[in-house]
């Protein structure tokens, strides 16, 4: 099975469902990350020197173990020649 259709069939269980959406702003910020790096044409052990930090580090970073603070996002920004921007957007409340 495919993970896309795999992805589909477990999407129709409302609780799955409910959890999945739950973690978008999570895998949001992962996917960002991981095609900010590739934008730049660095690898993780690249990167990881720019930051001053390891490759094991910044594999964490794009996997999403963890929850990187605003100082490592802004570093990550920097060492891929990225600016790190920030919003707060009203959420839609059903009325």
């Amino acid at each position: 099975m495919k993970l896309k259709d795999l992805k589909a069939s477990l999407l129709t269980n409302p609780e799955v469902r409910k959890e999945y959406g739950a973690l978008e702003d999570e895998f949001s910020l992962i996917a960002a990350m991981a095609k900010a790096r590739l934008r730049s044409g660095l690898t993780q052990a690249q990167l990881a020197k720019r930051m001053k930090t390891t490759q094991s580090t910044v594999a964490r970073l794009e996997s999403g173990r963890g929850k990187p603070s605003t100082r490592t996002l802004t570093r990550f920004a920097k060492a891929t020649g990225h600016r790190l921007k920030i919003s707060f957007e009203p959420v839609n409340k059903a009325k």
